[in-house]
């Protein structure tokens, strides 16, 4: 579960990003969040895995309270987050294999489970031939892919995607959609920031419309509301 009261974001600029946010999102949901560009979407995404914190209201992240969350718990935090980024952020020199078990490695999981972890989810999307790959051997869609089986290897209870098919071409997006809507129905809940119209207005979920750091918007089943 994610809940936010009373939410408020201003940068060390002067600028506010967000401007009073209330939301509860329940386990096994999948939301999109839209919005224009500057709205406040990507801080709205960082403050639920403390990459950001806000500078009033609280924040509820699978019952635990991290506003004011020491820095030496967020690690353990992140252990139930997963995050998928536009760019991918893989290891560049690391092969698939080994940048998926460096999640796994780093809570110090048995060489065994690792390995058992890795091959499951690498089937999951698809690219079991491919573990001794390394990233610039890969298309974009590929690459995705494999930053989404990394983001999922330690069974998160959450999944953020921030623009998780923005570089990727319209085929490669729906074979991406299709990965997040099996892992979804495995109930992991996921947050996807998103700016495709056709995305959104195709495989209906929760919408949740960000403007000017408020939420405008927030319908079941929803549609994009923007122009492309």
């Amino acid at each position: 579960m994610i809940e936010m009261q009373g939410v408020y974001k201003t940068y060390s600029n002067g600028v506010t990003a967000l401007n009073g946010i209330d939301v509860m999102i329940e386990q096994g949901d999948f939301a999109y969040i839209v919005g224009p560009s500057g709205a406040g979407k990507s801080t709205f995404i960082k403050l639920m895995f403390r990459e950001e914190q806000p500078t009033k209201g609280s924040i509820i992240i699978n019952n635990k309270d991290i506003t004011n969350m020491k820095w030496k718990q967020v690690p353990y935090l992140r252990r139930d987050i997963g995050v998928v980024y536009q760019d991918f952020k893989l290891l560049p020199k690391l092969s698939v294999y080994e940048n998926i078990a460096f999640a796994l490695e780093v809570i110090e999981e048995s060489p065994k489970n690792i390995r058992r972890r890795v091959m499951q989810v690498l089937d999951l999307v698809g690219l079991k031939n491919k573990a001794r790959f390394i990233p610039d051997e890969l298309s974009g869609g590929e690459q995705q892919r494999v930053a989404i089986a990394r983001a999922i290897v330690n069974h998160p209870k959450l999944l953020i995607a921030d623009e998780p098919t923005g570089n990727l071409d319209p085929d490669t997006s729906w074979d991406i959609m299709q990965i997040l809507e099996e892992i979804n129905d495995g109930g992991t809940t996921i947050i996807m920031a998103t700016h495709s119209k056709d995305i959104v207005n195709t495989i209906k979920k929760r919408v949740i419309a960000i403007e000017s750091g408020l939420i405008v918007r927030d319908e079941h089943r929803g549609e994009y509301g923007y122009e492309a």
